[in-house]
C-alpha cells in the first residue's frame, strides 16, 4: 500500500488543526513514503524556515530504521555510537527524537513515516497522530 497524496494532505491538514486546537507553537509537518521520498510538507505561518530539515529528519529517521522516534531516542541514549553512525550511514538526516512516527499498513508493513517538529516532541507527536488517526492509517511513535 502507497500513502496518496490525498491521505499526505489529510495527515497534515489534522496534525495542524490539533496543533491550533492544542495551542502549540507553530508546527512544520511532512508525510515520507516507504522510500523515504517526500509526498507532502506545510510549515505553518511563524514557524522557523529551519523546519523542514528537523520534521524531515525525523520522518527519514523513522522510515529508514523502521523504528519510530521514541525508539531511536531510546537507542541514542543508550548507544549513542549506534546513531552516530546510522547518521553516518545517512548522511546527517536522522534526528532521532519523538515526533517521527512510523505509518503501517493492516498487516505491519511500514508505508511511511510522518514528521512533525515546532513544540516539545512530545506534544509533536500528538499532532502527527491526530493526523495519522484522521487518514484512517496506522501510527506508531
Amino acid at each position: 500500500m502507497a500513502i496518496s497524496l490525498r491521505k499526505a494532505r489529510t495527515i497534515i491538514r489534522k496534525a495542524l488543526e490539533e496543533g491550533r486546537r492544542l495551542e502549540l507553537k507553530p508546527l512544520s509537518v511532512v508525510v515520507l513514503d516507504a522510500g523515504g521520498h517526500v509526498i507532502a510538507f506545510e510549515r505553518e505561518d511563524g514557524a522557523a524556515p529551519g523546519r523542514f530539515g528537523i520534521a524531515q529528519g525525523k520522518a527519514y529517521g523513522s522510515v529508514m530504521l523502521g523504528m519510530a522516534g521514541t525508539a531511536q531516542m531510546q537507542r541514542a541514549e543508550a548507544q549513542a555510537y549506534f546513531m552516530a553512525a546510522v547518521n553516518g550511514v545517512y548522511g546527517g538526516q536522522v534526528v532521532p527524537v519523538p515526533g517521527g512516527v512510523l505509518l503501517r499498513d493492516k498487516k505491519g508493513a511500514v508505508i511511511g513515516a510522518v514528521g512533525v517538529t515546532g513544540d516539545t516532541s512530545d506534544n509533536d507527536v500528538l499532532a502527527a497522530m491526530a493526523g495519522i488517526e484522521a487518514a484512517n492509517l496506522i501510527g506508531e511513535s
